[in-house]
């Protein structure tokens, strides 16, 4: 039994599929399923159920991958404990980030990151919270930024920052004259949603839930829309197809200026409101496997996530 047989059957569990774990692995598929079947054979043991359209884990099989991973975690643990005894930061660290945080926070955190921790590059990966999810779970990545509420996973979890939404409307439409909304006279609008596997979705459905029955049928069609990302929301809404919510890192600066200056096109079409009162909130936050044994690179991102421009949130600690 090697280590390397054990990365195999990790990834066999995780992707269902001997092709799409070979690519994972960077091998070729005969020569993951070879190896597969090799400590399936000194096992004594059938890890996977085989299919032509799907690889299944058997209920041993189960236990045998949860075991491999903590395994493979261990071994890992060694070479960071070799690594930490030199430099605690050096080396790359994996980092998810889902859809509608990551356009908004990269670009000033890598910069932050290059000038403060050049040593520790960031190696990054843009998801849904599900598949990071599982990911963390596996050791595909280090660390993740999501957004509350999601699935207790036994994860730690660091709080980062609140972030209010805005509504964005048609420079047309009669909002646009008003300098705040309420999530009552959004009732009646046609609301411009993220796809399903989104977590913003959810989070807009929650400020919005009269929209939830139109988000899955037919009739939904006529009272909503679904874009693939918030850039592609705020063209259809440029486009005066209707109205949606964003994140306020996501709101260009020149959009809240009085009399804005050099703004992109399609931009110059949409207006920003705030809510009145207590505006809907996401909580962003940091989570990491517990066993994850370079402290001191978390506490490295977080430092540089705070020293990021996070305009209009509340910084949490």
């Amino acid at each position: 039994m090697t280590l390397t047989e054990l990365k195999y059957i990790v990834a066999v569990a995780r992707e269902r599929h001997f092709g799409k774990a070979a690519e994972a692995c960077y091998v070729s598929q005969p020569t993951l399923s070879v190896a597969v079947k090799k400590l399936e054979e000194e096992l004594d043991v059938k890890l996977f159920e085989r299919s032509a359209n799907e690889v299944a884990v058997t209920a041993l099989g189960q236990e045998i991958v949860r075991q491999a991973q903590s395994v493979l975690e261990q071994a890992a643990a060694i070479k960071e404990m070799a690594k930490r005894g030199k430099n605690p930061l050096a080396g790359a660290l994996t980092l998810g980030v889902i859809y509608t945080i990551s356009p908004y926070l990269l670009p000033s955190l890598v910069r932050q990151m290059i000038e403060h921790t050049p040593e520790m590059p960031l190696m990054l990966q843009e998801n849904f919270t599900v598949k990071l999810l599982d990911m963390l779970r596996t050791g595909e990545i280090d660390c993740a930024i999501l957004a509350e509420p999601f699935p207790d996973a036994g994860l730690a979890v660091a709080p980062l920052y609140d972030e209010p939404f805005y509504a964005a409307v048609p420079m047309k439409h009669p909002f646009a004259n008003q300098t705040s909304v309420t999530s009552e006279q959004l009732k009646n609008e046609t609301m411009l949603l993220l796809g399903s596997g989104h977590c913003f979705r959810d989070h807009v459905l929650e400020v919005c839930p009269e929209f939830a029955r139109f988000s899955s049928n037919a009739e939904g069609i006529r009272k909503s829309f679904e874009g693939s990302s918030l850039e592609t929301i705020k063209h259809m809404v440029a486009a005066g197809m209707g109205v949606t919510l964003v994140p306020r890192l996501s709101v260009p600066k020149e959009a809240l200026q009085l009399k804005p200056k050099r703004q992109r096109q399609d931009e110059a079409y949409i207006k920003y409101l705030p809510f009145e009162g207590d505006p809907p909130t996401r909580r962003v936050v940091l989570a990491w496997r517990r066993s994850f044994t370079r402290y001191e690179a978390i506490a490295a991102l977080r430092n540089a996530i705070y020293a990021c421009e996070l305009p209009g949130v509340t910084r949490l600690s």
